[in-house]
């Protein structure tokens, strides 16, 4: 059985503040950081169209967070 405790532990959720590519509105996401580099898709909260998300690091540990439309 997961250990609540141990789950929030190892998960670093960083909030964002980004704007959706399609529809242009500000939204705020979570990023899980604990995942090093990654991407995802999540829908838009406003106009529901998928976002590719692209997050990595650079050698300081600074995240870059690009966004793009869902063929790109």
């Amino acid at each position: 059985k997961p250990d609540g405790d141990f789950c929030r532990r190892n998960i670093m959720l960083e909030s964002q503040q980004v704007f959706c590519p399609y529809c242009g509105e500000q939204i705020d996401v979570l990023i899980d950081c604990s995942g090093g580099e990654q991407s995802y898709i999540e829908d838009c909260q406003v106009c529901c169209c998928p976002i590719n998300f692209h997050v990595a690091f650079d050698q300081a540990g600074e995240m870059s967070l690009t966004l793009s439309h869902e063929n790109e």
